[in-house]
């Protein structure tokens, strides 16, 4: 029998996750703040409430991350042996914290971390890398065989301080330099180099990410800072050396 899988919280992610697992899964919506009718008939997916979301065999909450904590909270009393609760935000460590803070031991807990979105996974996701926590499930190993035999994904088994501590790097930095690109009053350039285009492609990746998730990535990951620190001390430590050489 297809099993029932709930996205609760509709933004840019789980709009976009829609058209993956709706193959494989009776597909259940519910956002707080947005009108889900036009995506429901698009998808062929059900809206439902809160209550009846936290009822599916499978309950992914894709809210920004400083949301989760409400969401889990009102949904802890409605769930029941056996079922499936997994997020799927940009840091692991406090998400972690709060499922398991929270929601009762008789369910199971995966934390999903999908190293794509919209923007760069909008001609396939196939191929591409996606971060599995098992924080406290014993579904890990089927849940990481769905990911890479049905959706094609590079499945990276991690804990949750092991996949923060790398995207202190792997986001933390490049959301950061891409912002700061943003911002800058830069000319039109018509004579580019291939790294110069390489810089701008990954800015247009991530140009039209939230702020919420902007935010999460740069306060919620508890290595960032450090990471941060090293990166502006390296920039002051170049620049220095180049003051050197023009003296």
């Amino acid at each position: 029998m297809t099993k029932t899988l709930s996205i609760i919280g509709v933004g840019a992610f789980g709009e976009f996750m829609l058209r993956h697992v709706t193959p494989y899964f009776h597909v259940h919506i519910h956002d707080e703040f947005r009108d889900l009718s036009s995506i429901s008939e698009t998808y062929n997916v059900t809206c439902c409430s809160l209550t009846e979301a936290a009822a599916c065999d499978i309950v992914v909450i894709a809210v920004p991350v400083r949301a989760i904590e409400s969401v889990v909270l009102k949904i802890k009393d409605h769930l029941r042996p056996g079922q499936l609760v997994m997020d799927v935000a940009s840091v692991k460590c406090l998400p972690a914290q709060i499922l398991t803070q929270h929601l009762p031991d008789h369910v199971e807990i995966i934390g999903l971390h999908p190293l794509f979105g919209p923007q760069s996974g909008k001609t396939g996701i196939h191929g591409q890398n996606i971060a599995v926590v098992s924080i406290r499930s014993t579904l890990h190993d089927s849940v990481s065989s769905f990911l890479r035999t049905q959706l094609g994904l590079n499945v990276i088994a991690c804990t949750a301080e092991e996949h923060d501590e790398q995207m202190a790097y792997v986001q933390g930095l490049t959301h950061m330099i891409a912002r700061v690109f943003q911002k800058m009053d830069m000319p039109t350039i018509t004579q580019e180099t291939k790294t110069f285009s390489l810089l701008r492609q990954m800015v247009n990746i991530v140009k039209d990410d939230s702020d919420a998730l902007f935010k999460a990535i740069q306060t919620d990951n508890p290595f960032v800072d450090t990471t941060k620190k090293t990166f502006f001390d390296a920039v002051a430590h170049l620049q220095d050396e180049l003051g050197k050489d023009r003296q």
